[in-house]
């Protein structure tokens, strides 16, 4: 009689527990699963939606109306700007928006209809960089095993197309411009994937023999020497994919009064004088709302230059940055930025706005978090840079923003896009802007010692 009570108490127990009455350990229970299909209206509203959802584009179902009819491309300011750039299937914003910030400038003085830089010039080169950055930082880390987190951040994607402002200085700095006609895209700068696997996975191979060079106890300079002829492969590649730089050119130029003019330059010349701008003068403002506002940071292993700096930035309010971009744009001078433009954007009129798309309200649920929260869970990070070209005010405060991007002119008005000014709180993560237009004790932040951040930083992770 025992017995049996006790063996009906365990029969009890365990259809308990497969229904999934018992205490949970955190297993998904069929009863669990099948407590989620009773709560759905099957025969109602449930049944409709997933009709709708599972035969329509989810984003013509969530676009908001109101704010989509209410858009409109009238701004108070902008600046004056000739054409729009296309980096077409490559990862190069921060390059394209770098020259583009210096285009306004070479039109206005030479009285030109039109000019772009050659942006596969400058390509030739920063892969060269980044490939002798990587290869020098692995000579430098060979005592590291592979797993280390900094050693899978280099190994991850060795000279990928992504990079930050002090990239673009770093090149201009080293290696000048040169105009679009006198080094002109090619299938491998439009459209990057094939030469990035080929060159990630040359790296990744050199990596290993430098790596076991330095357990053979062999002498850095010995390890040099070898990188060297490793370059020489990448030059080669480099070269198969885009061309050969040139090291002297004729710029041959007709302006709007038919004023036919032409001249003999060396890239660097070519930037001094028909350029002439002063990147130096300019600085990174972030908002960074995983570390403290008012510091100097810099961020390890953020450079395409083994003997350039890192990326150092201040860290300011949202506020900040808005306030800057503001008074550098109504003195139209164009700002390059950095965003997330993985959310709350419309391609065909170019929309920038927050709860453009309304999932909430179709779906019944709640994914809104915070702009730090979105950081630290890696769900926003800044991965396109663009250029501010105008404003719209209203009672002094802007409304909407102007927007040069650099994929081409189907995209967006023309191509280029309205950011409201809610999206630029929420998306915009980085400016540059001219030290000059700082407060005096932001500039004082810039002489202090920055507070290094690792190169698993978000700010990294995203342009790499």
């Amino acid at each position: 009689m025992r017995n049996s009570m006790r063996n009906m108490l365990i029969c009890l127990i365990l259809i308990f527990y497969t229904a999934g009455f018992a205490k949970s350990n955190g297993d998904l229970f069929p009863r669990m699963i099948e407590k989620f299909r009773h709560q759905l209206d099957l025969d109602g509203a449930d049944k409709a939606l997933m009709n709708a959802v599972t035969n329509t584009d989810m984003k013509q179902l969530t676009l908001n109306r109101q704010i989509y009819n209410s858009y409109n491309d009238i701004f108070s300011h902008k600046i004056k700007t000739e054409g729009i750039t296309d980096q077409k299937s490559s990862g190069r914003c921060w390059m394209f928006a770098g020259l583009n910030i210096m285009r306004p400038h070479v039109i206005k003085k030479y009285n030109l209809t039109s000019f772009e830089f050659s942006q596969n010039y400058l390509f030739f080169w920063d892969k060269l960089e980044k490939a002798n950055f990587f290869l020098e930082t692995m000579i430098e880390n060979a005592d590291k095993d592979l797993n280390d987190r900094e050693m899978q951040i280099l190994l991850k994607s060795p000279v990928a197309d992504g990079g930050w402002w002090n990239y673009f200085t770093a090149l201009i700095d080293k290696y000048g411009a040169v105009p679009k006609g006198v080094m002109v895209e090619t299938v491998s700068s439009e459209k990057s994937k094939n030469l990035n696997f080929i060159l990630n996975n040359l790296m990744r191979a050199n990596a290993l023999e430098l790596r076991q060079m330095a357990h053979n106890s062999l002498k850095k300079s010995v390890q040099r020497k070898r990188k060297e002829e490793m370059l020489s492969d990448v030059y080669r590649l480099l070269v198969y994919h885009l061309g050969l730089p040139p090291q002297e050119f004729t710029w041959k130029y007709v302006d709007k009064d038919n004023n036919v003019s032409e001249k003999e330059y060396t890239p660097q010349k070519f930037y001094k004088e028909v350029v002439g701008f002063d990147l130096g003068e300019y600085v990174t403002i972030m908002d960074h709302t995983m570390h403290p506002y008012h510091t100097h940071y810099e961020i390890k292993y953020c450079r395409n230059i083994i003997d350039k700096s890192n990326m150092a930035f201040i860290n300011l309010d949202i506020s900040k940055l808005k306030e800057f971009t503001l008074a550098s744009v109504l003195d139209s001078v164009p700002v390059w930025f950095a965003a997330d433009v993985g959310h709350q954007m419309e391609k065909d009129r170019g929309i920038m706005a927050v709860d453009l798309y309304d999932y909430e309200t179709l779906f019944n649920i709640d994914t809104k978090i915070s702009k730090k929260d979105r950081l630290t869970t890696r769900a926003s990070m800044p991965n396109h840079g663009m250029v501010f070209t105008g404003v719209d005010l209203k009672d002094g405060k802007p409304v909407k923003w102007l927007v040069e991007n650099s994929w081409g002119t189907d995209p967006g008005n023309d191509g280029r896009w309205t950011m409201y000014d809610s999206w630029f709180d929420e998306y915009v993560f980085t400016i540059i802007i001219q030290k000059s237009r700082l407060p005096k004790e932001i500039q004082e932040l810039l002489k202090t010692k920055p507070v290094v951040l690792p190169p698993w930083d978000p700010m990294m992770d995203s342009f790499r």
